[in-house]
């Protein structure tokens, strides 16, 4: 079922209507899997397990979109929408808004500013919404429409 709010989005031009790939959906959410299980190793360094998670994150938000039938060009976005697309609360997509702020310093000005309760946290949520994200379902593969040409 799409949400009333998703479809605001798409006519705003915040959010583009793409039928759901169940290629790119799987590819998402195994690739949460890995970045997710690497992120919670405390062998790695707290900047490398803080990108991972992030990374994780956004895959698997970006997923739930692609679930509803949309896409953004806007990696902020798929945070933002998660309150539309998975149920979440306004206070975890908040975090996730504040890592991705985090995650621009460090990759556009080279500042990256992670605490362990801002990384735990993120672990967190990336846990959830990956459950979130499996009892999603997924994506029925579609048949592509016969073609009418004659040959």
């Amino acid at each position: 079922m799409t949400s009333p709010n998703l479809e605001n989005l798409a006519r705003a031009g915040e959010l583009q209507a793409e039928p759901p790939a169940k290629l790119e959906f799987d590819g998402l959410v195994a690739s949460a899997l890995s970045f997710l299980g690497d992120a919670r190793k405390p062998s790695l360094a707290i900047v490398s397990r803080f990108n991972l998670a992030y990374e994780a994150a956004h895959a698997l938000s970006l997923a739930a979109l692609r679930w509803h039938g949309y896409r953004s060009n806007n990696r902020y976005m798929v945070f933002q929408v998660l309150e539309h697309t998975l149920g979440f609360k306004t206070m975890d997509w908040r975090i996730l808004a504040d890592c991705h702020k985090r995650r621009n310093l460090a990759v556009y000005e080279g500042s990256l500013n992670v605490d362990d309760r801002l990384l735990n946290d993120l672990i967190e949520i990336t846990g959830r919404l990956f459950d979130a994200v499996e009892k999603l379902g997924p994506i029925a593969v579609t048949k592509p429409p016969r073609s009418t040409r004659q040959e």
